[in-house]
């Protein structure tokens, strides 16, 4: 097979600053590997909701392939139907010719981000201050956050939101305030050290990350019981920080490539046996480290790439101990795109949920079609994130669940929005929360029927 890229009559898109096609910056094999079946588009939330073949994966591929073969040429319109994909790789688990389109869709809109020299995208405050300069630094994010902490604790955003004011505020900046989660103790500063309980049988890194520690400590501290509790002497390194998913994903690669390798400094591999990752979404960025950036830093990153593990993951294969404490709830189980599509993680959260005495585990209607949260999707593409997380909710309800799990941070701000909007009586957790009740033999707080 012939895998060079066509060559006659490419007009090509208009040349970029760099003088590059956005194309040149993907692997042009990739492409061939789409037979162009369909059978991706029934998983993609974008074609489900709205069915137009440019906003499925076969369809964006076959543009992406029209601009590589200079047929095509990238201009507004198509950015657009790019620029909706969530990013979800819903499709690459159940594409039948193995796709890779997180390599072929990522690398694509960051090579058009970058050749961008508008002064809206330049100069976007949002992007600049919001996305690069407060979310990956947790304590920034935290002091931000105070004042409208404050007024969940007096009972003012509670009244705010059910008048529907929030919704008055304009843009991005209003649909961030909307996700903030309920207030909560987050517990003290993580500490550098935790022992095992009981018999040693392992020894691991824990990853904290920005927007997780800023609003999941309260989930860092469960993660961390739950570790000691099945044997891990835990370290938990200074100079770590954001994974750099969020300047990746923004169009940042130069700021995820430092952030990346801030945390290769970091974390010393050879003193541990796994880097525990409890978010998701951070988790497939790290896995990902070593395909991002070709340079001399590579095989460091590569090699943190292969040690690191999601905590639903590691704890499978360590081999639970089993929770002592019955729960008696309705659980259903969402997946989080970036542990079940992209890193391939299906079984292990049930089968460590399965071991919670009494609980009542249900299948979630359409759990592969993403929540809608994706990264910070849902603050640039507030329309179809409501969408998806109204339709993820209406199948959350449909199972009787009293509770609902889900192992990224994203999805549970997600999640967590669409309970409150709606009242729904339902409460969102991560499953380590869950798993760390059943171990200290405590309940969950459980909503009434009002959603309270």
């Amino acid at each position: 097979m012939n895998y060079e890229r066509p060559s006659e009559n490419r007009t090509g898109s208009p040349a970029p600053a760099n003088g590059r096609s956005p194309a040149e910056s993907v692997d042009y094999r990739l492409f061939l590997e789409c037979v162009h079946c369909g059978l991706c588009t029934s998983t993609c939330p974008t074609f489900t909701e709205i069915g137009d073949e440019n906003d499925g994966p076969r369809g964006r591929i076959h543009l992406m392939r029209a601009v590589a073969d200079g047929r095509l040429d990238v201009d507004r319109p198509m950015r657009e139907h790019l620029e909706l994909c969530l990013d979800c790789r819903a499709c690459e688990t159940v594409c039948p010719s193995g796709v890779q389109y997180g390599r072929l869709i990522e690398p694509f809109r960051l090579a058009v981000e970058e050749a961008d020299a508008t002064p809206l995208t330049r100069y976007d405050w949002f992007r600049q201050i919001i996305l690069f300069r407060l979310f990956p630094y947790a304590k920034r994010l935290r002091l931000a956050l105070a004042p409208v902490v404050w007024a969940q604790r007096f009972g003012i955003y509670d009244l705010v939101e059910r008048m529907g004011l929030l919704r008055l505020v304009p843009g991005r900046l209003g649909q961030m305030i909307t996700l903030l989660p309920p207030p909560r103790k987050p517990g003290p500063r993580l500490p550098r050290f935790l022992p095992a309980t009981g018999r040693r049988r392992a020894k691991v890194a824990f990853f904290v990350g920005c927007v997780a520690e800023a609003m999941f400590r309260h989930t860092h501290w469960a993660t961390l019981r739950v570790l000691q509790a099945n044997g891990c002497d835990i370290t938990i390194p200074d100079g770590q920080g954001c994974c750099g998913a969020i300047r990746y994903h923004a169009g940042d690669s130069p700021g995820a490539k430092k952030d990346a390798d801030a945390n290769v400094a970091a974390f010393d591999l050879d003193d541990v046996d796994a880097v525990i990752v409890n978010h998701a979404g951070c988790g497939a960025m790290m896995k990902e480290y070593g395909l991002h950036w070709d340079d001399a830093g590579q095989p460091a990153r590569q090699a943190l790439a292969d040690k690191v593990r999601d905590v639903n993951e590691f704890l499978d294969e360590l081999g639970l101990i089993p929770p002592p404490g019955r729960i008696e709830a309705v659980v259903a189980y969402h997946d989080a795109c970036h542990l079940g599509h992209a890193q391939k993680i299906l079984s292990p959260p049930r089968r460590l949920l399965a071991q919670i005495p009494g609980l009542d585990l249900r299948d979630l209607p359409e759990t592969e079609i993403c929540c809608g949260s994706a990264g910070t999707y849902n603050l640039n593409h507030a329309d179809m994130a409501r969408r998806l997380g109204d339709r993820k909710l209406e199948n959350i309800l449909r199972t009787g669940a009293q509770i609902v799990l889900a192992s990224n941070a994203g999805c549970l701000l997600q999640i967590m929005r669409e309970i409150r909007e709606h009242r729904a009586p339902v409460v969102a957790m991560h499953p380590m929360d869950l798993l760390d009740l059943s171990y200290r033999h405590e309940q969950p707080v459980l909503p009434d029927s009002r959603g309270r």
